[in-house]
């Protein structure tokens, strides 16, 4: 497996050297084109980051999940999903440290460790997604989809409840 990368590359210096392209050129062309994308896209990124760590060291995110774990309760939603569907539009690396708290507490087999689970590979890191995208393709108007993608996250987290609940039995 360690080999494949250098197989890869080689195969293609191959093809390239067979098609007579200049390849050390071209790389340097594509490394040109990478930096005007990097430094197009830098502040974007740097505000999400600045955002990001923001929300999650002020306990903006606690108190919002505090609010809305009696009504999670009410309904029968697991209220140690919440702060993780709060968070995973946000920030992946915070959703999956999320994750790995709930398997330490409640197991991975275990009904709140089997929905996060599906919460995880069944949502998407909004914010990051949309400001990647939207910011290389320099696109500024993004309030329909920015809605339209939290609402299919937020279907995501309640069907992965129903759809784990269904499946498990509980």
């Amino acid at each position: 497996m360690e080999a494949v990368i250098p197989v890869i590359v080689t195969a293609l210096c191959v093809y390239g050297l067979c098609k007579r392209v200049n390849i050390f050129d071209s790389f340097v062309e594509g490394a040109k084109e990478g930096i005007a994308t990097v430094k197009f896209i830098a502040p974007t990124m740097i505000a999400l980051l600045v955002a990001v760590g923001t929300l999650r060291a002020s306990g903006a995110l606690d108190a919002l999940a505090d609010l809305i774990r009696p009504i999670a309760e009410s309904i029968g939603f697991p209220t140690e999903l919440v702060p993780m569907a709060l968070l995973r539009p946000v920030s992946g690396s915070g959703a999956t440290a999320l994750l790995t708290g709930i398997y330490e507490h409640s197991g991975p087999d275990s009904f709140v460790g089997r929905c996060a689970s599906v919460v995880a590979g069944s949502t998407e890191t909004t914010f990051y997604a949309v400001t990647m995208y939207y910011g290389a393709a320099g696109i500024k108007k993004i309030r329909h989809t920015l809605i339209s993608a939290l609402l299919a996250d937020l279907t995501a987290v309640v069907f992965s409840v129903l759809t784990v609940g269904l499946l498990m039995g509980s």
